[in-house]
């Protein structure tokens, strides 16, 4: 089958990170509007049987606007660079970030607490672009790790448990996921 030309491709890439964008900001205009925040209790809830479906929903629900905004560039911006190579890893990254972000969120997250957003998924999105360089040793997956770190190297923080309110948890598991899914796409 021929590969689909850059514009196909481009076209693919904006019309998969639209439509999970648009998701996000349908699901937080639901809740504000007619569920008055509720949606949220959907998030996960670290040890609890129950808590386990939020590791599918968490990334479509966020505390309130400003929240969804504060992920929604990094989302698409990160999640772009992914599907740069292949769209393939997109989908493969954000599957393995999310397992293992959830997951460790789910075993390791602080009780009574519920996670909610897609910074799980930046967080993976931002260590698989770092790590694919070191794994992959070429030229422009290094490249592209440099200006991804010069960029959005102040993330890091983000892994630092100080701030209340902030799951630095998903952040966390989220980074290694993405570490985890650059080892294994390095491997293809």
């Amino acid at each position: 089958m021929p590969k689909p030309n850059l514009l196909d491709r481009f076209s693919d890439q904006i019309t998969i990170l639209g439509s999970l964008v648009a998701l996000m900001w349908a699901v937080e205009i639901l809740d504000a509007v007619i569920f008055h925040g509720t949606l949220d209790n959907f998030g996960i809830r670290p040890r609890r049987l129950g808590g386990l479906g939020g590791i599918l929903f968490s990334p479509f629900l966020h505390g309130d606007f400003a929240h969804l905004m504060a992920n929604t560039v990094p989302f698409v911006t990160l999640g772009w660079l992914v599907m740069l190579r292949r769209i393939q890893d997109f989908w493969e990254v954000t599957i393995v970030t999310l397992m293992i972000s959830g997951l460790g969120v789910w075993l390791l997250g602080a009780s009574n607490s519920v996670h909610i957003g897609a910074s799980g998924l930046i967080f993976g999105y931002f260590g698989f672009l770092l790590l694919r360089g070191y794994f992959e040793r070429k030229l422009d997956s290094i490249a592209l790790a440099i200006g991804v770190f010069a960029f959005y190297g102040g993330l890091l923080w983000g892994v630092v448990p100080w701030q209340q309110g902030i799951s630095w948890e998903g952040h966390f598991f989220g980074l290694v996921g993405g570490g985890v899914a650059a080892w294994l796409l390095a491997k293809d």
